[in-house]
């Protein structure tokens, strides 16, 4: 039964809501409309309709610890202030002996999971990437390793000549289960222009999670909104991510990711605004269809609006992270990271159920 309760009065909206409770597939026009659109409460509820189908009134999160073995990046992408050079004030590459101490200073019991990304550092040779994710796996065995971007993984094709299968291979033997979802920022290669995201393109983007997934793994992928993309760069992005889990369903999750300013102090003109963000994670969960969580990432959109946007359509707030440094890096004003206890009190705070989950939303703990 339909729980909505706004009277909609715009044919266009109302022709949606009975596309998407008749369970047909949103198009392109569609999805730019509900971006135009100033009926936000109706794209709320039916969003949070489409969630309770999918998921019910859980919400999940993990005890994750988020690490970076460097920032050294060849890549000068226009929106990221976390890469450095090497030789530049604060630049840094550690051995996975470093990051085992670091981790042992910071780690804290309850921890199920390592979220590892980094600069695409090209004074080191691939094996140094395999050999991290080794030593982690050998001294923390019972911990998952999510490790790396679809972006990473081809920067590693580069510098190894090796293919992306066997790039993965090589990490998979090294302990790694899970790809993370950066990388993917706008799927338009126009976009990657003009943000000179000089890293993998497209297509090699969605060919990396095409060959993971097809090796068996599953995969998180994102999308960074809130610069110099149009509602259609955001609505094809989604489209393309649609149509790989069509063919693979690999995706566990979808993660919308709010740009971020280059400076903590950068007026709030600079920020995305909270009605572009919820308006953006309903509009995901209605157009993916077919993947089953969204998350609202509170290190992008804070602890507030994470809780309002479980009525808006996502089901996943994350994680611990205990200490997060791109986003940071970037200008957020959020906490690097929440505790369980706070997760829990968030997530129950907006009338749901919060749920531990694993990195493959196996459920560890359900806190009714």
């Amino acid at each position: 039964m339909s729980t909505l309760t706004t009277p909609f009065t715009d044919k266009r909206m109302a022709e949606i809501v009975e596309k998407v409770q008749q369970g047909q597939r949103l198009s392109l026009e569609d999805g730019i409309y509900l971006y135009e659109t100033d009926d936000l409460l109706t794209l709320g509820q039916l969003a949070n309709e489409a969630n309770l189908r999918k998921n019910g009134k859980k919400v999940y999160f993990i005890e994750n610890m988020s690490l970076y073995f460097t920032n050294v990046c060849e890549a000068r992408c226009a929106f990221c202030n976390f890469r450095k050079d090497q030789g530049d004030d604060g630049a840094y590459t550690l051995s996975g002996s470093e990051m085992i101490e670091y981790v042992e200073q910071h780690i804290h019991p309850g921890v199920r999971e390592f979220h590892i990304v980094g600069g695409h550092n090209p004074h080191v040779p691939f094996q140094y990437y395999v050999d991290s994710l080794k030593a982690l796996h050998e001294k923390y065995p019972n911990v998952t390793l999510k490790a790396y971007t679809a972006a990473e993984i081809d920067f590693f094709t580069r510098i190894s000549r090796l293919s992306i299968s066997e790039v993965l291979h090589e990490l998979r033997g090294a302990g790694l289960r899970s790809l993370t979802g950066g990388g993917a920022e706008i799927l338009s290669d126009e976009y990657r222009q003009k943000m000179r995201v000089d890293k993998a393109n497209v297509d090699r983007y969605l060919e990396v999670h095409r060959t993971a997934h097809n090796m068996g793994m599953r995969t998180h992928t994102t999308m960074l909104y809130g610069s110099v993309e149009s509602y259609e760069d955001r609505i094809n992005h989604m489209l393309q991510v649609r149509q790989l889990q069509d063919e693979t369903n690999g995706f566990m999750v979808f993660i919308p990711l709010s740009m971020q300013p280059k400076s903590k102090n950068a007026s709030i003109m600079r920020r995305n605004s909270a009605y572009e963000d919820l308006k953006t994670i309903a509009i995901s969960r209605l157009m993916l269809d077919n993947i089953d969580h969204i998350k609202a990432y509170f290190i992008n959109i804070g602890p507030q609006l994470t809780q309002v946007a479980l009525s808006f359509g996502a089901s996943d707030v994350h994680g611990t992270i205990v200490r997060e440094k791109i986003s940071h890096a970037a200008g957020a004003l959020t906490p690097e990271g929440l505790t369980r206890k706070e997760l829990i009190w968030l997530v129950k705070g907006a009338g749901r159920i919060p749920v531990e989950r694993d990195t493959f939303y196996n459920e560890i703990e359900v806190y009714e």
